[in-house]
């Protein structure tokens, strides 16, 4: 399920890049920086938790998800690459996980396990030293 981002909440930046494109990196901005208020997105709220820890320091406390792209040398490629990695992060967000069912220790279960405890017990204390009478 692919996410469709709409357009009127994207704000999108380019700022001067790094990496490849020789001398270019110096005179063309194309490293793109898109923003988009995920508050406005209207995701599930287990979405929102989920994107939340997926982006970590990406996500700002106003709820403006941030994510820069620089990785090209043209700004197109830039551009959906950003796109493409907040698309991303959003279908990762709406993943649920499987709730986990509490189970408890059958009673041979714990017997077994005391028994092991205490057969272990029993070799450390049997471990000494040893006296030469």
């Amino acid at each position: 399920m692919a996410y469709t981002l709409p357009e009127d909440l994207i704000e999108e930046t380019f700022l001067a890049s790094t990496g490849p494109g020789g001398q270019n990196v110096n005179k063309v901005a194309t490293a793109c920086q898109l923003r988009i208020d995920v508050f406005a997105l209207g995701l599930e709220p287990y979405a929102f938790r989920q994107l939340k820890l997926l982006a970590g320091s990406k996500l700002t406390m106003g709820g403006e998800l941030i994510v820069t792209a620089r990785n090209h040398r043209t700004r197109e490629a830039n551009r959906q690459e950003a796109r493409d990695r907040v698309i991303e992060l959003i279908d990762r967000a709406h993943i649920r996980k499987p709730r986990r069912v509490a189970t408890k220790p059958s009673k041979a279960a714990k017997a077994r396990r005391v028994d092991a405890k205490k057969g272990r017990s029993t070799i450390k204390k049997n471990r000494g030293k040893v006296s030469y009478d």
